[in-house]
């Protein structure tokens, strides 16, 4: 199974003052967030730079003046296609000469992003904003208050962060475990966006067994990620999401029954006694022979069985690692039809609903 350190990263990553209490905070703060930004869209010979409390800042049309945060600025250094490293020691009037001489000028409007008296981003044409507000209401509704943080990290962290950048949430549903065996599984799920460009929108969605205090998620299991850039195509996310969150709800409660009955099924039930039968059945199902046998190689060198559970599971992380999202798609469904083997008539039917 597979280990998951996005959050983990995100702890040692972020400010204290970054990190949110709870999942009603954090819709909160995003929502005040949004509701203090405003976009500005400007001709590019309409916004001068100019030296501004002891940096540079820029003026717009009308003769309004924004200072400029760390990212903006070096937003700023990009479109005029110079280091921010050589601006960074010029005196700022100086450096407010070398950027209004280097800056582009054109016909297509720039996008200023701004908040009370500074610029939060700078952007061309081609950038589509998706806000905090919307990806994390939508998160709300799909999980129908049932996901919450998960336990506080060692520092006192939740997995919950917002920053001037972007936004990343960690939730578990502490009510959804299943024992198997012995063994527990929940669902859980990370989502990250930002407002300025700052990184990419996305979610993960999985199954887990544990979560230490440093936020790392072990053994965790049917993992589906989906990512977009911002670009016209970023408004696909928000529903997407949603629906992912809430397809992750609804086989949680489908699977308050059946996927203790499956996955019990699933690691008693061998495919064979050695690693020739094993690899056999899985090419009888559709598996591809190289795939196959590296699965069975990979149960052999653990020292495990060769059950139905721990093929599948080797297969999972095989496709976590496969370059093109399409290939893993195809491969998780090969996979995945694997565990129908074990499921009664009305487990499949439950199984391929989800």
């Amino acid at each position: 199974m597979a280990v998951l350190t996005k959050a983990s990263r995100q702890l040692f990553a972020r400010t204290p003052d970054e990190s949110v209490p709870d999942f009603g905070t954090l819709l909160d703060r995003c929502w005040e967030q949004r509701n203090r930004s405003r976009d500005r869209w400007q001709l590019p010979q309409t916004i001068t730079p100019v030296p501004l409390e002891g940096g540079v800042g820029l003026e717009v049309e009308g003769g309004e003046r924004f200072a400029l945060n760390d990212w903006s600025f070096t937003q700023l250094c990009k479109m005029a296609q110079v280091s921010k490293e050589t601006v960074n020691k010029l005196t700022p009037e100086t450096a407010a000469t070398a950027l209004a001489e280097t800056l582009p000028v054109g016909k297509k409007p720039t996008q200023l992003l701004t908040a009370g008296g500074a610029v939060r981003a700078v952007h061309g044409t081609n950038y589509s904003r998706l806000w905090n507000a919307d990806l994390v209401d939508a998160v709300a509704d799909a999980a129908a208050g049932t996901f919450a943080a998960p336990p506080k990290g060692f520092n006192g962290a939740t997995g919950l962060y917002l920053g001037e950048q972007d936004l990343f949430a960690f939730l578990i549903d502490p009510d959804g475990w299943c024992e198997v065996d012995g063994e527990a599984f929940a669902p859980g799920f990370f989502v990250w966006n930002s407002e300025v460009g700052r990184r990419s929108v996305g979610v993960q969605t999985f199954w887990f067994q544990q979560v230490c205090q440093n936020h790392i998620v072990w053994d965790a299991t049917e993992i589906e990620e989906a990512t977009w850039t911002h670009t016209g195509r970023v408004d696909e996310a928000v529903p997407t999401i949603r629906k992912l969150v809430a397809a992750l709800a609804r086989k949680r409660d489908e699977r308050k029954d059946t996927f203790v009955k499956v996955l019990r099924k699933a690691v008693r039930t061998e495919l064979g006694s050695d690693a020739e039968e094993a690899l056999k059945a899985l090419t009888r199902h559709g598996i591809p022979q190289g795939l196959g046998r590296l699965a069975c190689e990979q149960c052999h060198q653990q020292g495990k069985r060769f059950t139905i559970f721990a093929l599948v599971d080797a297969l999972t992380q095989m496709n976590r690692e496969a370059r093109f999202a399409g290939d893993r798609t195809e491969a998780d469904i090969r996979a995945a039809s694997l565990l129908k083997l074990v499921a009664d008539a009305s487990d499949r039917i439950a199984l391929l609903a989800a």
